[in-house]
């Protein structure tokens, strides 16, 4: 039996249950599986200080399938990066509906500058008026936790199917609760988690980004750091925690995407 929050307007859907549909990976192929795993056991210790070249270079030569690199677009490192190792790698975007402008801007931009590879834009199964009619208006607000889910990790993991790993941006400056994340892990699906600028900073992003003359998002220079969500994400003051800005008005640090 559905629970039904007493909202003004009118009764909508316990948030804690998300729309009818497909929403989990598809489980791998079990060679696949037990190569993962084994690479994982073999190669975490050995990357987790890796450049990002290398680890990308091994992602190349090991991953026993295709990788997809997920971009939310506030910046284009791992585009650029994968440009140069990863050829026959997707792009992944997680389009919410609430990004800000000028985060699709570089989307689009992303997609122009790096043609040979396929860019992913993945979408919730309701729309934002949708998810408004069922669950209520401002469910960001409500239920922060249950908006990320079903608009950010659900969608990811319906178009994680096709691949046996996924590149992400994780960075360990980012925040306490990413302060040991790994070179080389296992999500739980079993598909390989790689993420290659574990070790790099904001300044190194920064840097990066301005040497390679790469597409640059325009908030991240005017006090966004860490971009998320329009409804989510305030700037930060100078010296605090890059991550401070999103869900600032919840105790909540992740989306989930990394938990």
């Amino acid at each position: 039996m559905i629970n039904l929050l007493n909202q003004p307007g009118g009764n909508f859907r316990d948030p804690e249950i998300s729309p009818d549909g497909p929403k989990e990976t598809e489980a791998l192929p079990e060679d696949v599986a037990k190569r993962n795993a084994s690479l994982v056991e073999e190669w975490a210790d050995k990357l987790y200080d890796a450049s990002a070249a290398d680890i990308l270079n091994w992602a190349h030569e090991y991953a026993p399938g295709k990788l997809v690199v997920t971009l939310s677009m506030e910046n284009t490192v791992l585009a650029e990066l994968a440009s140069r190792h990863l050829p026959d790698a997707d792009f992944l975007f997680l389009d919410t509906e609430y990004h800000f402008p000028e985060t699709l801007e570089v989307a689009d931009q992303v997609e122009q500058r790096y043609p040979s590879h396929r860019l992913v834009r993945a979408k919730a199964q309701l729309t934002r008026p949708e998810q408004d009619e069922v669950y209520g208006p401002n469910l960001y607000l409500r239920a922060p936790s249950a908006c990320c889910r079903m608009r950010k990790v659900e969608p990811l993991a319906l178009h994680m199917s096709p691949y046996a790993g996924w590149i992400t941006g994780l960075r360990r400056a980012d925040g306490p609760t990413r302060a040991e994340a790994s070179a080389l892990s296992l999500d739980n699906t079993g598909r390989l988690k790689i993420s290659p600028l574990v070790t790099w900073s904001l300044e190194d992003t920064e840097a990066f980004e301005e040497r390679h003359n790469l597409i640059i998002h325009p908030l991240t220079r005017q006090g966004y750091p860490s971009i998320g969500c329009a409804t989510c994400t305030l700037p930060v003051a100078e010296g605090q925690d890059p991550r401070a800005g999103r869900w600032a008005f919840a105790s909540k640090t992740e989306c989930g995407l990394h938990e």
